[in-house]
């Protein structure tokens, strides 16, 4: 399985809104600019990750976009699935036409696929915002680096 980057920058996304605006609305173009991520990409993320209920938009200059839920309650694997659809789809996941068992090699791709959803969904972005501080990422970039001129 390869992520694509539609799917790597939504996490980035998400994570932004919730380390660095800590429930505040956050500008396309400051997550934009923190992230490296094209902003008119950003905004077709952002589109679909409103569609699925992860972030809501405000307009205005006090605008952006937030997280509808706490970030403790946002997995990895609904921000994958809203950008990208589901993580894995075997054949057996369609519905079947005929009553013959199902392939033993389907029964093992289906399963690995559940695994694999599971492991997905078993980092929130609140565990990912607690990893950026344990490496010293504050909202003002690294933090415990102090530069004398």
């Amino acid at each position: 399985m390869k992520l694509s980057n539609k799917g790597r920058y939504a996490v980035r996304a998400v994570f932004d809104i919730a380390f660095f605006h800590a429930g505040r609305p956050a500008q396309v173009k400051d997550i934009s600019e923190r992230q490296r991520i094209p902003p008119r990409f950003l905004e077709q993320i952002f589109q679909e990750l409103k569609r699925a209920g992860l972030v809501s938009s405000k307009r205005g200059p006090q605008g952006g976009y937030s997280l509808t839920l706490a970030a403790d309650q946002v997995r990895v694997g609904d921000v994958i699935r809203a950008v990208e659809g589901p993580i894995v789809l075997c054949a057996s996941d369609e519905p079947s036409s005929s009553a013959q068992p199902i392939d033993p090699t389907e029964a093992a791709l289906s399963e690995l696929a559940g695994q694999l959803q599971a492991c997905f969904d078993s980092v929130t972005i609140a565990s990912i915002c607690q990893r950026a501080t344990q490496m010293g990422l504050g909202p003002g970039g690294l933090q415990g680096y102090v530069y004398v001129i």
